[in-house]
């Protein structure tokens, strides 16, 4: 925090952590304003005289959240990958899940609830995208360009490469470790060829 911004009252910092705990939990949805305020310990209209309404506590919990802490770990610890030079895509993949993986299982609570609320906010997107997007696919199409000069990767749009082996790696470790942690699955190692193998049939190229 620094010194422009307003200090946190008691009240205040118990109200974000229940919302926090309890929107996790049980979506933003499916949490009312009085279980906040039971968890937090105050009376329910001081959530809305801090907050003004539920919306806002959402976004007092997510955005300083996103621009102070996930954000810059986001970028850090993808850069660790992202950084590396890999002589073969599918090994770049396997170590982008393996990332994603571990950051999930590290930080549960606030990335389910930005996972759980961004379809439904257009606003908590569009921070999202503003604080950590745009450096990252950045990064991402350099990447993709130096696999598809390597004949590793199709010749299509870089956007469009991107977005199929996000939206397999994350559909995968969002349902693994979010939604579906007890179901039926097989080893780790075993998706993780799984969908490399989906990929290799898309946009891979095999030589």
């Amino acid at each position: 925090m620094t010194n422009n911004e307003p200090k946190l009252t008691k009240k205040q910092i118990a109200i974000l952590e229940a919302a926090t705990d309890l929107f996790a939990e049980k979506g933003y949805a499916g949490t009312s304003t009085s279980e906040i305020a039971n968890k937090a310990e105050v009376a329910e209209g001081t959530i809305f005289k801090h907050f003004k309404s539920k919306k806002g506590l959402l976004l007092a919990v997510v955005s300083p959240m996103m621009v102070k802490w996930l954000a810059p770990m986001i970028k850090k610890d993808l850069n660790k990958v992202l950084d590396q030079e890999f002589e073969y895509i599918q090994d770049f993949i396997r170590a982008m899940i393996e990332n994603r993986k571990e950051f999930i299982q590290k930080n549960l609570p606030m990335l389910k609830i930005l996972v759980q609320e961004i379809p439904f906010h257009p606003d908590l997107k569009e921070k999202f995208i503003e604080y950590v997007g745009n450096d990252i696919f950045d990064k991402l199409r350099e990447i993709v360009k130096y696999y598809q000069d390597k004949g590793q990767l199709a010749d299509m749009k870089t956007d469009t490469i991107i977005r199929t082996v996000a939206t397999s790696i994350l559909s995968y470790i969002v349902a693994r470790y979010v939604f579906l942690p007890e179901a039926n699955w097989d080893d780790e190692e075993v998706e993780t060829e799984r969908i490399i193998q989906i990929l290799e049939s898309g946009i891979i190229q095999n030589k």
